[in-house]
């Protein structure tokens, strides 16, 4: 019986391409005739970002890339219409920009009990569909909630720093194989996919992966 293909995958909840990236993942995991398993790992996009950002999204990119406001106007724009082709309602005017530090840590207490994916989806959605303050721990709790965590199990994980080393040291991890954006996916332990590839990208990856596990199990009887 094949092993399951590990995928890790470095992402920031902040980033609307990972969220694009994760869709496009899905459909090709779905048509891998294989099991797949799926961690994610701690990167952030912007860390000198304060909880409580002043502007827009808009503002917020047209500062961070020095870019004119108009310009990333139509770039979120041209994302919007792309998060739609893949079933997502991205609404840029109401996102509340934020540092994502604490969504991280609860990231990696929802990995302990297994509900990580679960948790990433609910903070993609609630950051880009739903305008919600990921920031705020009571709206960042809210959201753990919903994703089946125990609120006061996260609370005194978040107040006790509980989870704060294990974010640092995947993004040192990011830093020494050399990720310099997200989402970034190692497929198998072996093949990287930079980008919010599309489905077939991310197929080729994955069959290459399942071709190298059995040739290695089969080296081993």
């Amino acid at each position: 019986m094949s092993q399951p293909i590990s995928v890790h995958v470095w992402s920031d909840i902040a980033c609307p391409w990972c969220f694009i990236g994760k869709r496009r993942f899905e459909k090709a995991a779905e048509a891998f005739d294989g099991k797949v398993t799926v961690e994610y790992h701690s990167f952030e996009l912007a860390p000198d970002t304060p909880v409580d950002f002043e502007g827009s999204e808009a503002d917020f990119l047209a500062g961070h890339k020095r870019m004119p406001k108009d310009q990333v106007t139509q770039m979120l724009a041209q994302v919007t219409q792309i998060a739609d082709g893949e079933g997502l309602d991205y609404d840029f005017d109401n996102v509340k920009h934020t540092k994502t530090l604490k969504a991280h840590e609860l990231l990696h207490l929802a990995k302990a009990k297994g509900l990580q994916l679960e948790l990433m989806e609910r903070l993609f959605s609630a950051y880009f569909e739903q305008g919600r303050h990921v920031g705020h721990e009571d709206d960042l709790l809210a959201v753990a909630a919903e994703a089946g965590l125990d609120v006061e199990e996260a609370r005194k994980a978040l107040a006790d720093g509980t989870y704060r080393a294990a974010v640092q040291a995947d993004i040192a991890a990011a830093q020494q194989i050399g990720i310099q954006g997200v989402p970034f996916y190692i497929i198998g332990e072996k093949y990287g996919v930079s980008g919010a590839q599309n489905p077939e990208v991310f197929g080729e990856a994955l069959r290459r992966a399942s071709e190298d596990s059995t040739v290695e199990q089969a080296a081993a009887r």
